[in-house]
């Protein structure tokens, strides 16, 4: 028998269920302003598979994380899944979200040498909830829109949840700040520039603002020199590395919150150096070209979303995990649409007419998901060394 725990949305909506993982916040330690692990922005991942990737997944920092399939766990938990950077200078904290929601939580026997997602959670000290209605949930945030949430723990010699202690809960969440307008790359990735396969060609300097380890591993799959620079590097900085290209990455938070960031990418533009992104970075690129971002209702999380190659008509099925947008109608008339949502018609990629710039809303790279897009890494590559050969040929 689990000790009952509670999912609290910010709205007063409750869902009953057992604690698992570590234990999850009691309602006498819940502080104005504190944001402790168990509460964040609650939001729904529909693949059917992946939990591990989804857990370490840096751009899911701050956020509880709801899984639509119903069971949860059944082959456990292995490091060589994790999806986190190289996080050198940092405590190399492997789970990223914040707290986890599952409809059936599997507590059988896992592979040896793994650990049982119960045991993942606790080692990492994060808070789960298993046995609530999860489609009901996800109705609710699809209906609704993402929501604060908090799960709340029982405490020692309690039975049940008295209604204050509820209130209180909501009285926390009330005050807790939204998504929206939130700078959280401090939170992740690397604090020192790191070399990684230093032989390679062409030279790629990657922008770590809480990069995937499957983006690392698809750059020196084809053979590149990546420079890892942490978040806050200037363009004096990038600069200095003398790359053949600059790569954005993924991340967490509000990216209209990032003006260094955005500075430096338009700084790079404006000196013709190939740039391109995923997810955030994608984000930050059209920024820094003029463009705006907005919060969409309750994002794309998943590993099933079908976007439309508008200059192919190709479709694809794409692995994305992002609750922020690009307005098209902000861009400017030279950044182009090149990808489009196949759902909501969104903005999932962009190239620019005469620089050289490409960037993808989502994760070409999966882990989890599919691999139909693993291509547009390459892509990126085949760019890099065009623009170093026409550069050698210049100079």
């Amino acid at each position: 028998m689990r000790k009952p725990a509670l999912l609290i949305l910010a709205d007063g909506t409750v869902f009953r269920g057992g604690s698992f993982g570590y234990h999850a916040p009691v309602a006498a330690s819940l502080a104005p302003g504190a944001m402790p692990q168990g509460s964040g922005e609650v939001v729904f991942n529909t693949g059917m598979c992946g939990y591990h990737e989804t857990l370490t997944d840096p751009s899911y920092t701050g956020q509880i994380v709801a899984m639509t399939y119903p069971l949860i766990g059944n082959y456990g938990a292995s490091p060589d899944w994790n999806e986190g950077g190289p996080e050198q200078g940092i405590r190399r904290k492997e789970i990223k979200v914040s707290g986890f929601a599952v409809r059936e939580l599997y507590d059988g026997p896992v592979p040896a040498g793994r650990l049982s997602l119960e045991e993942f959670l606790q080692r990492w000290e994060i808070p789960g909830i298993c046995g609530i209605d999860t489609r009901r949930l996800t109705l609710r945030l699809r209906d609704g829109g993402s929501s604060s949430g908090l799960i709340l723990g029982l405490p020692e010699g309690e039975k049940d949840f008295p209604p204050k202690h509820i209130e209180r809960a909501l009285e926390f969440l009330a005050a807790y700040p939204s998504m929206e307008g939130r700078n959280l790359i401090g939170d992740v990735g690397t604090r020192e520039a790191q070399i990684i396969n230093p032989n390679g060609t062409p030279h790629f300097v990657l922008i770590d603002y809480g990069i995937k380890g499957g983006i690392i591993r698809g750059f020196t799959r084809l053979g590149v020199k990546l420079t890892l620079l942490p978040g806050s590097a200037d363009a004096a900085l990038v600069l200095a590395h003398k790359p053949d290209a600059v790569f954005l990455s993924n991340g967490p938070g509000d990216p209209a919150t990032l003006g260094p960031q955005i500075a430096m990418s338009a700084r790079l533009i404006a000196q013709h150096i190939p740039l391109f992104g995923i997810c955030l970075g994608h984000q930050i690129i059209a920024h820094a070209a003029g463009g705006k971002t907005y919060k969409l209702p309750f994002g794309h999380h998943g590993v099933n979303n079908p976007v439309v190659d508008l200059r192919t008509g190709k479709v694809f099925v794409t692995s994305q995990n992002h609750g922020f947008a690009v307005d098209e109608n902000s861009l400017p008339g030279n950044l182009k649409v090149w990808m489009r949502n196949a759902n909501d018609s969104t903005v999932e990629g962009l190239y620019h007419e005469t620089e050289n710039l490409m960037c993808v809303q989502f994760h070409p790279e999966a882990c989890p998901g599919p691999q139909d897009t693993a291509w547009i890494i390459g892509e990126f590559v085949r760019r890099a060394v065009e623009a170093k050969k026409r550069k050698s040929s210049a100079g």
